[in-house]
C-alpha cells in the first residue's frame, strides 16, 4: 500500500510538467500523472515528464474526461479508430512514465434517456482496449464515475466477467455524486481495486481536504484491507479545496498516518 497525490489536485495551477515538479519538490513518493490534453498524449511528452518526476514512483495516468474515451464505444468506425490511435499514444507516454495502471472514465453518460448496455458488445470492446494498454506493460483501471457507463453496482461485475484482466479504480468522491454508498463499490471491485481517489466532504456537502471533513477514513481504509487492496491511496481533490500547497501535504499526511495504522494491523 502507497499513498500519494494526483497531479489532477493541481489542475488550472500547474501545467502537469510543473505539476510533477511541484510534488517532486514536495518530497512526493507516488503519484498519478493526469495528462490534461491532446499534446501530451506522447511519449515525447512523458519522457520529459519522467525526468522532471526524480524518484516520484508513478503509480497511474489518467486522461480529462470526455476527450476520446467515450468514443473508444461509438458505433461511428472512423470516431472509433481515432479513439484507438489516441489511446495507443497514450499507453505510449504512459509506459514511458513507467505507470502501471490506467484510470479510466470509459463510456459516458450523455443523455438524459435510460442506457441498456450490451455487455457482450462493451466485454469485445473493453478487451480490445485492454489489449492496448497491455501490450505497453499498463492494465486497465476502469474508475467508478457519476456520469460514466460504471455508476451503479453490477456494472462492474458484469464487464468482468468479459474481461478477467479488468481492474478497478475507486473513487469515493464519484460514489458520493452518484448517490451510491462507497462501501458497495469497494465490495464489487474487490480484489481488482488498484488505485483509490480519496477526498473529504463537509457536513453541508461541500468537498474539502481529507481530515476537514467527516469522512471516516478508519473506515474506508479497514474495507480496503478487508478486499484485499494493496495498492496506491491517492489525494484527488480539486485545487478549490485548499488555498495554500502547504494544506495539501498536510491533508496527504494525515491520510498517510490513518493507512499505516490500518494496513499495519492487518
Amino acid at each position: 500500500m502507497h499513498t500519494g497525490i494526483s497531479t489532477a489536485s493541481l489542475f488550472g495551477r500547474f501545467q502537469t510538467e510543473g505539476a510533477i515538479q511541484e510534488l517532486n519538490r514536495a518530497g512526493v513518493k507516488t503519484a498519478e500523472v493526469f495528462l490534461e490534453s491532446f499534446c501530451e498524449y506522447s511519449r515525447v511528452y512523458a519522457e520529459t515528464v519522467r525526468k522532471l518526476a526524480a524518484d516520484i514512483e508513478i503509480h497511474s495516468v489518467h486522461t480529462l474526461t470526455t476527450q476520446f474515451e467515450p468514443q473508444l464505444y461509438s458505433i461511428n468506425k472512423r470516431a472509433q479508430e481515432d479513439s484507438f490511435r489516441l489511446l495507443e499514444e497514450t499507453m505510449d507516454a504512459a509506459e514511458a512514465l513507467g505507470a502501471r495502471y490506467y484510470t479510466f472514465h470509459g463510456g459516458a453518460r450523455f443523455k438524459k434517456t435510460p442506457y441498456i448496455i450490451d455487455f457482450d458488445k462493451c466485454g469485445k470492446i473493453t478487451e480490445r482496449i485492454t489489449e492496448v494498454c497491455e501490450r505497453h506493460r499498463v492494465s486497465l483501471a476502469y474508475e467508478n464515475v457519476h456520469w460514466g457507463y460504471y455508476n451503479y453496482i453490477g456494472f462492474f461485475s458484469e464487464l468482468r466477467k468479459r474481461v478477467p484482466n479488468l481492474k478497478g479504480t475507486f473513487d469515493i468522491k464519484q460514489a458520493r455524486q452518484s448517490g451510491i454508498f462507497y462501501g458497495d463499490f469497494i465490495d464489487e471491485m474487490g480484489d481488482g481495486i488498484v488505485t483509490a481517489h480519496i477526498s473529504d466532504v463537509k457536513s453541508d456537502g461541500k468537498m474539502c481536504l481529507p481530515g476537514r471533513g467527516i469522512t471516516d477514513f478508519n473506515e474506508v481504509f479497514s474495507r480496503l484491507c478487508d478486499v484485499g487492496f494493496d495498492g496506491a491511496i491517492l489525494l484527488e481533490v480539486y485545487p478549490s479545496d485548499f488555498s495554500e500547497l502547504s494544506e495539501l501535504y498536510d491533508s496527504l499526511s494525515y491520510i498517510t498516518a490513518v493507512a499505516d495504522k490500518v494496513f499495519g494491523k492487518r
